[in-house]
């Protein structure tokens, strides 16, 4: 069975298409369309991998991404994620490097991006994954 990834993002046609793409390289794939219960979603499913929009309509994604690298049940769950938006990923990258202990798992990719890359960054993470 292939490892088990969340993809979370308010938009259905990529999450759709992100779907397809990674069942294609037999990932198991489950995807939410809002961040209001994703952290409680992350939690119970426990994903390999988190894919994550920081664009959401009804919450930030990064308020989710801060609300999982503080929990010692979701920490460790490596994390991608997307925006389009220059100084989100400014903000974001900045984060993830002044806290390396929590924070080492997770990748911040700049919109518009090469499935090929993602597809890459996804193999990579998971090959680290200690979980």
């Amino acid at each position: 069975m292939g490892k088990q990834i969340l993809v979370i993002d308010d938009k259905s046609e990529l999450l759709h298409l992100m779907r397809r793409v990674l069942e294609d390289e037999d990932y198991q794939v489950s995807i939410l369309q809002d961040g209001r219960d994703a952290f409680t979603q992350v939690k119970t499913q426990l994903p390999d991998l988190l894919i994550l929009d920081l664009k959401l309509g009804d919450v930030s994604g990064q308020d989710i991404l801060k609300q999982l690298k503080q929990d010692p049940v979701t920490v460790e769950i490596p994390v991608i994620v997307y925006t389009a938006a220059v100084l989100e990923a400014e903000e974001v990258t900045t984060l993830v490097n002044s806290d390396p202990t929590s924070y080492g798992s997770v990748r911040v990719v700049q919109k518009p991006f090469e499935l090929e890359d993602l597809l890459t960054l996804v193999e990579n993470l998971l090959s680290k994954s200690i979980r």
